[in-house]
């Protein structure tokens, strides 16, 4: 259930931008509260377990057992704080430039876990998770363009959608946002350590599609 390596990933977009895009790191693991998901029955992941706050683990073994108090300090504690704090960021940057673009980095393993809802979708080196509202379609364009030589690329298999700060989601068009979700053995060793010329390889690509962000922007 680990973003394995991402940040060594989007440092090094960073030191390959034009531009150095901005940060936003989640240090807390999503076994704690899962940020990106909706806290509420919106969330088709809480079928399996796998809402805002998990109860199951990626096996669908018990990781929890149901508590509406917990989940809620657990929401209050982690949840909300994260979402704020980011969607003030989002704030920030429409505030100086009137426009806000997310690329939002995920790593996934080459075979399916038993939690993932879509077993039989194809897994490719790279899927693009894309929102009807918020992912544009120059924004896809470019992803394409930047990380086709790094192997097949598909839209939304098999994850589907991408991050946008709840106080933007469904209501502000100027907050773009492109989920990443790279297969892990494109830049990993077979132990799964990082392979750091494997990674600048891979963040070279994605910082042109920041570069693109940052000319749009």
């Amino acid at each position: 259930m680990t973003d394995a390596h991402t940040d060594l990933i989007a440092a090094a977009v960073c030191s390959h931008a034009e531009r150095s895009p901005s940060q936003f790191v989640n240090r807390t693991s999503r076994l704690v509260v899962d940020p990106e998901r909706f806290p509420d029955e919106r969330e088709e992941m809480a079928a399996v377990g796998m809402g805002a706050v998990y109860t199951a683990t990626s096996t669908g073994a018990q990781l929890r057992l149901p508590d509406a108090s917990r989940n809620q300090r657990l929401l209050d504690e982690f949840f909300t704080p994260y979402a704020d704090t980011l969607a003030d960021q989002v704030d920030e940057r429409l505030a100086a430039v009137g426009r806000a673009i997310l690329l939002d980095v995920h790593s996934y393993p080459l075979h399916p876990l038993p939690y993932e809802l879509h077993p039989d979708d194809s897994r490719p080196e790279i899927c693009l998770g894309v929102d009807q509202t918020h992912t544009p379609e120059w924004l896809v364009a470019a992803a394409r363009s930047a990380l086709a030589p790094l192997g097949s690329v598909t839209i939304n298999e098999p994850f589907r959608g991408t991050y946008v700060p709840l106080r933007h989601y469904g209501s502000d068009r100027r907050v773009a946002s492109l989920m990443l979700e790279i297969r892990r053995d494109i830049y990993t060793h077979p132990d799964g350590g990082a392979d750091l010329d494997r990674i600048e390889t891979l963040a070279a690509a994605i910082a042109r599609i920041a570069d693109d962000c940052t000319r749009e922007a």
